[in-house]
């Protein structure tokens, strides 16, 4: 699900960019595009996901850490009737505790790293984007920012900390629309932990099983991924208005021709 988990989360990004301010369009395809790469890092607790081959050695020895550490949380808090498991793969990383957690930490730690701290999340963010939706997005994200970059103050450290301020939300909200999409798959997803439900401290949300997504089958490759890039598309600022316009032009009789029916 790793290309749709991006594509979701990129959707979500241009959803949410006017709810924090981010009104351009330059602006919210740079907030998009990190909310699309963080829709993938909660798969970092799997050691063959994108987010963790990214940076080899590197992102694999983070993967490492975060199973143990889901492990163990798994260990210390499993309700009574909660299923035998590692606790690894869709466990802590894969809950809304962690989304806000890894977003309120995303803010502070950009706050006192500064403009370098700001790039490297952004940097990181856009390469796992691309790992997934592909090189297209770099072009597309590369012509943002230097049309941001033009029309822009003189200051880039002002316009670095005013990145810094929406970017915690950027993570969280790829993070939690991560957990929503597994949420719609046969394993589900126990996003709501700790809270307790029917006995399970790690109880796994999804659908009725009629509903469920199959991942990697046909209604996800060939249903819900072109829906969501057509929703992509059109939360693009402008992108929706301009569509409407046209249709309007389009099917509308112009004037002259009402008048000689």
């Amino acid at each position: 699900m790793g290309r749709t988990h991006a594509l979701t989360g990129w959707c979500a990004g241009l959803a949410l960019a006017p709810v924090v301010g981010v009104g351009t369009v330059h602006q919210a395809v740079v907030f998009a595009a990190t909310t699309a790469g963080f829709a993938l890092l909660p798969d970092l607790d799997h050691p063959h996901a994108s987010a963790t081959r990214l940076f080899g050695w590197l992102t694999g020895g983070l993967s490492w850490l975060l199973r143990r550490l889901s492990a163990a949380v798994y260990a210390l808090t499993k309700g009574p009737r909660d299923e035998k498991s590692k606790g690894t793969h869709r466990h802590l990383s894969h809950t809304l505790l962690f989304a806000v957690g890894l977003g309120a930490a995303t803010s502070a730690g950009c706050s006192a790293g500064g403009q370098w701290a700001v790039l490297g999340v952004l940097l990181f963010g856009l390469l796992l984007a691309i790992s997934a939706l592909g090189d297209w997005l770099l072009l597309v994200y590369g012509g943002a920012v230097v049309w941001w970059l033009l029309t822009a103050p003189a200051d880039p450290a002002a316009q670095l900390a005013d990145i810094s301020g929406w970017l915690g939300v950027a993570v969280a909200a790829g993070c939690f629309t991560h957990c929503l999409g597994d949420s719609l798959t046969e394993s589900g997803c126990p996003y709501l932990f700790p809270l307790p439900i029917m006995g399970e401290t790690w109880y796994e949300i999804r659908p009725p099983k009629p509903l469920r997504l199959h991942t990697g089958k046909k209604v996800e490759t060939r249903v819900v991924f072109p829906l969501f890039f057509l929703v992509g598309v059109l939360l693009v600022p402008g992108v929706w208005d301009w569509t409407m316009a046209t249709a309007e032009h389009l099917f509308t009789p112009g004037v002259s021709q009402t008048a000689t029916r």
